[in-house]
């Protein structure tokens, strides 16, 4: 490996750091309590250095939300898109959303569950043409195709995958902040809710 090469390695994993420092500390602390100061301090760098990568802390945040996105997007196709059945295809899309988000509970809080985003600005994460979109707009193809397959009922295809992402969203964010509660097994309760949630979107 060249120096070029070398450095370009260190660049990236050094922006990796910041990224899951800031995704931590946003998801403990809240976003409006977390300083570019105290994320520079949790990576033992200077704040300096992380001004290098990010010109703010918001900027640092859409970051955080594209990544995760496009992450969460990557691993639903990678498992979706080989299966022939367009029901499979959505129901282990729908699985690999939802071990995304028990991996990744820090990344998920910060993009799916803090009210950061309220207060316009002009620099503000935006959902048109964002990866966020992207990932949506996939969900909702895998629902269309199934009705078109004849799998699932006609009907509002938008109002569909909204009700299949707002169950998985609730069952990732019950398993992610309720560990005392005796849940059954990971395995056993998603593959109930899909099972449920798709029934009843084919009669």
């Amino acid at each position: 490996m060249g120096v070029k090469e070398r450095k370009e390695r260190q660049k990236e994993n050094l922006r990796q750091e910041i990224f899951d420092a800031a995704s931590e500390l946003f998801a403990q602390e809240g976003y409006a309590n977390v300083s570019m100061r105290k994320i520079a301090e949790k990576i033992e760098y200077s704040p300096t250095t992380i001004y290098l990568y990010f010109k703010d802390k918001n900027e640092l945040l859409k970051f955080i939300c594209e990544e995760t996105f496009a992450k969460l997007g990557e691993q639903i196709r990678e498992i979706s898109e080989p299966e022939i059945d367009e029901i499979e295809s959505l129901k282990k899309g729908l699985h690999a959303y939802v071990n995304f988000g028990l991996e990744h509970p820090n990344h998920y809080e910060v993009v799916f569950n803090m009210p950061i985003f309220n207060q316009p600005h002009d620099d503000e994460y935006k959902y048109e043409g964002s990866m966020g979109q992207r990932t949506f707009d996939y969900l909702r193809s895998q629902v269309s195709a199934c009705v078109q397959a004849g799998k699932l009922k006609k009907g509002d295809v938008d109002a569909m995958s909204q009700v299949l992402w707002a169950g998985i969203h609730g069952v990732v964010s019950l398993l992610n902040n309720h560990l005392d509660f005796p849940f059954v097994e990971k395995d056993k309760l998603v593959g109930e809710l899909v099972e449920t949630m798709i029934k009843g979107l084919r009669e």
